[in-house]
């Protein structure tokens, strides 16, 4: 099967930073290129995932993030490159829409946001012809009259992550600066339970920043350490090192990559039970889903009973890489089949 795959043109593909999309199509890139398709993937011209690459922009375009005309040019490129492709994956909000971009090519789209009212408005309009994954039923659920093909889960390969033993005696946050993602809980959690804390978050957009003055400086102690926005090498030290992944989280978050990077890691995640967790944490086993801040105190002191093998485990099978590609080729399969004359 020849697939098109269209990335957001806002950060490269894999991501330097910050990107759980970006890290995802990564993922899904390489794994269809090793289950013997053939993948054309349109990004920006910075980018490093390992598979043939087209792009009309040099460089991401992540200070122009959500504005239109970059997106509309780089989509318009985009389906003009992948016109004689068997299906087209598009990972834009843009691209979907403009049908007459299509070519008679099958076009599939993933949302990895939140059915917002805006965005609920756009999907329902476009489901009928351009089929829609989501990746959790939380997120699913959250638009019911919304058509959608499939859910299929995020997978991670877990041999690019280290193993590691949670030698470094700290919790760990990562995520964006942002009241739902809840840093300053994270600080209040570990804090209370006698524990450091160390930060590692996006902080680049105005009410980023705001947040971040307004709630989480003031709480920042010798205890409580903000990193900033690290390299990915760094992250994977971190994750391998803490002792467990606070992830205090207060919307339906459609899904949450941290997770599964954590998992990989073997370091557990402990989370309220918001959005996709449920979907992902097992409770006792990978960790400590709770229902407010006291329990979280005292799941910190319970995180030695998570075997940290089960973890890695966890995203080695029911959370990998390989099943996520397997689930996707399944559909596109079917559609592809469905559209020949």
């Amino acid at each position: 099967m020849r697939i098109g795959i269209i990335a957001p043109p806002w950060t490269p593909v894999p991501p330097a930073l910050y990107g759980g999309i970006e890290l995802v199509v990564d993922q899904l890139a390489r794994g269809f290129v090793a289950a013997g398709h053939s993948v054309t993937l349109f990004t920006t011209g910075d980018s490093t995932c390992p598979v043939p690459k087209k792009w009309i922009l040099d460089t991401a375009e992540g200070k122009r993030l959500g504005m239109a005309v970059p997106e509309l040019r780089h989509v318009m490129h985009a389906y003009e490159a992948l016109g004689h492709q068997d299906i087209i994956h598009d990972h834009t909000v843009i691209g979907p829409v403009m049908q007459e971009l299509h070519r008679g090519v099958p076009v599939v789209t993933t949302i990895h946001g939140p059915f917002n009212d805006e965005l609920t408005d756009i999907y329902s309009r476009i489901a009928d012809k351009v089929p829609i994954i989501a990746i959790s039923n939380a997120q699913r659920n959250s638009a019911p009259n919304v058509p959608v093909a499939t859910v299929i889960h995020h997978g991670i390969e877990a041999s690019d992550f280290p193993m590691g033993d949670g030698s470094g005696g700290y919790l760990l946050f990562l995520g964006r600066m942002s009241p739902e993602k809840g840093a300053h809980r994270a600080i209040r959690v570990a804090r209370q339970a006698g524990m450091p804390l160390y930060m590692a978050a996006k902080m680049r957009e105005a009410w980023e920043i705001q947040y971040f003055k307004e709630q989480v400086e003031p709480l920042l102690g010798d205890d409580a350490q903000y990193l900033g926005e690290v390299p990915h090498s760094q992250k994977l030290e971190l994750l391998a090192g803490a002792v467990g992944l606070l992830f205090p989280i207060r919307w339906n978050e459609p899904f949450g990559m941290v997770m599964l990077e954590a998992l990989a890691c073997g370091t557990p995640v402990i989370a309220f039970p918001e959005g996709s967790v449920p979907e992902v944490i097992e409770d006792g086993k990978t960790g400590f889903i709770c229902d407010n801040e006291e329990e979280m105190v005292a799941a910190v002191h319970k995180l030695g009973d998570i075997d940290r093998q089960t973890c890695r485990q966890t995203t080695e099978t029911r959370l990998s890489a390989s099943r996520m590609v397997q689930d996707h080729l399944k559909l596109f399969d079917a559609l592809v089949t469905k559209h020949q004359p």
